[in-house]
């Protein structure tokens, strides 16, 4: 989600982020205001589940103006996150998706502290066993491994497609982008992803793979995107869609 406002100011060389706390509707949120060179607007942006807030600035605007700009769009800010979904606490008994599928969070704490897929009565289950108070960061660690063994195998695919390789590949609970290509050829992947459909997740993968070749959004990108997986326009809109719910889930 973006608002932007075009503006050119002067130029001076970009300044560190600045980081402080904007008030929307009762809620505190953190809010980060990046400086970059090569803007020509001050872009808002609302973190994938709600979580914070950033504003892309052109070089030398003044704090003054930020100010004004996040008060004009107050409003815009409150709408948007009246749409954000609550943040669910990962517990037993409520459902979490796992490569798309929802499956019931059923504790069993008298065996030792694992975490596994099950079918039970006919409805797909996570059990986790152990103390019930590790029972979030278990789930959380299921997850990580999950997304990393199917993510390796895709990258090695799309790869192998590409004629590049990856340089490295890096797991991260990231609330900005659920993942990146570094002009070095590392990786970075949200293992929240291990959560939507698996086309998307395959998605996802061939998206920063692609920028293995082309380090852009232009039409050469989009092309070999879809060479890689035919499905990307669907899976894109499912991300878009859905995204913001997934970040929103707590682990904590």
């Amino acid at each position: 989600m973006s608002f932007g406002f075009f503006r050119i100011p002067a130029r001076r060389a970009p300044q560190p982020v600045q980081e402080r706390e904007h008030d929307v509707a009762g809620r505190r949120l953190p809010l980060r205001i990046v400086e970059n060179d090569r803007a020509r607007r001050m872009t808002l942006r609302i973190d994938a589940g709600g979580q914070g807030l950033r504003v892309t600035v052109p070089p030398g605007l003044a704090r003054g103006e930020v100010d004004r700009f996040l008060s004009r769009h107050q409003g815009w800010l409150e709408q948007r996150l009246a749409k954000v979904p609550d943040r669910p606490q990962v517990r037993p008994g409520i459902r979490i998706p796992v490569r798309g599928t929802p499956h019931l969070i059923v504790h069993e704490p008298a065996k030792r502290g694992t975490v596994s897929l099950d079918v039970q009565d006919g409805i797909r289950v996570l059990v986790v066993h152990g103390d019930r108070r590790h029972l979030p960061r278990r789930i959380a660690d299921f997850l990580k491994r999950e997304a990393r063994r199917d993510i390796e195998a895709l990258v090695a695919k799309h790869t192998e497609a590409v004629g590049r390789k990856a340089r490295a590949i890096r797991f991260r609970d990231t609330t900005s982008r659920w993942g990146s290509c570094t002009s070095e050829g590392n990786l970075s992947f949200s293992w929240r992803i291990l959560m939507a459909p698996a086309p998307v997740i395959d998605y996802l993968v061939a998206h920063e793979v692609a920028h293995l070749r082309e380090m852009n959004h232009g039409p050469k990108f989009w092309k070999l995107c879809k060479e890689l997986c035919p499905d990307t326009e669907r899976c894109k809109a499912w991300l878009k869609r859905n995204g913001s719910a997934l970040q929103a889930i707590s682990f904590e």
